[in-house]
């Protein structure tokens, strides 16, 4: 695992049997202005606006006496389709491990800032506001409750509102959720759902996986046991 030295403003390399602490940043992207591991070495990479959130980062887990930092734009090779698969694949677990739907469930120490890095709150503090935000159970948000104690339906309807920049990425997203692995195959559409159900069956059955509800549009035309995407689980009466 690649990550950022908060003092040395150096990546350094870690087999993850021996991390040391390290948190992580969640944030909305702004594409072109976003912090590539190739620009790290750019004579101009201070100009990019996407700076200002690596070294306030850095800032703010010196700050609480982490020495690492992780940030997906800079500490992912996205020229690396390999290093790009363990990548997503291992979110998940490394947001697990950090010390700060996958970024909002898997830590449990997350604080949220504004834009000018002002604290606005913690997970806990904020809890109820999430919960009727994103729908998901308050008990899932706070770690009250085991994720696995969810159904897979239930865990799908969480993400039934989400929006993906590419289409792959909805099931993509899901995968630590689900705690499966599985290759990335960008191209492949919504193949990639079906895939992850497909993953998500081999793991562990779960009969609520098939509780879907289509609208008439899909219905009229839709013969397959799987869901479409986790829009289709949008409208579980009790999902459990």
């Amino acid at each position: 695992m690649r990550l950022f030295h908060a003092r040395s403003l150096k990546f350094q390399d870690f087999n993850e049997s021996s991390l040391p602490p390290y948190a992580i940043l969640s944030h909305t992207w702004d594409a072109p202005e976003e912090v590539t591991l190739q620009d790290m070495t750019s004579p101009y990479l201070p100009s990019k606006k996407g700076y200002a959130k690596i070294t306030e980062t850095c800032r703010l887990a010196l700050g609480h006496s982490l020495e690492y930092v992780w940030i997906d734009t800079c500490c992912i090779d996205k020229t690396s389709s390999a290093e790009l698969t363990e990548s997503i694949n291992s979110m998940f677990r490394w947001y697990q491990k950090a010390r700060t739907l996958q970024e909002m469930l898997a830590p449990l120490d997350l604080q949220f800032y504004n834009s000018r890095w002002a604290l606005i709150g913690t997970k806990e503090e904020l809890g109820k506001e999430l919960s009727k935000i994103t729908r998901i159970p308050i008990e899932a948000i706070t770690a009250a409750r085991s994720l696995r104690s969810f159904s897979a339906a239930a865990r799908m309807s969480w993400a039934s509102e989400r929006v993906t920049t590419r289409e792959e990425d909805i099931a993509y997203c899901l995968l630590g959720l689900f705690d499966v692995h599985m290759p990335l195959v960008y191209g492949e559409g919504n193949k990639a759902f079906y895939r992850l159900q497909e993953e998500i069956i081999k793991k562990t059955f779960d009969p609520s996986l098939f509780a879907w509800q289509p609208d008439d549009e899909t219905a009229q035309t839709y013969l397959s046991v799987l869901a479409t995407s986790p829009a289709d689980f949008r409208n579980l009466v009790d999902p459990l």
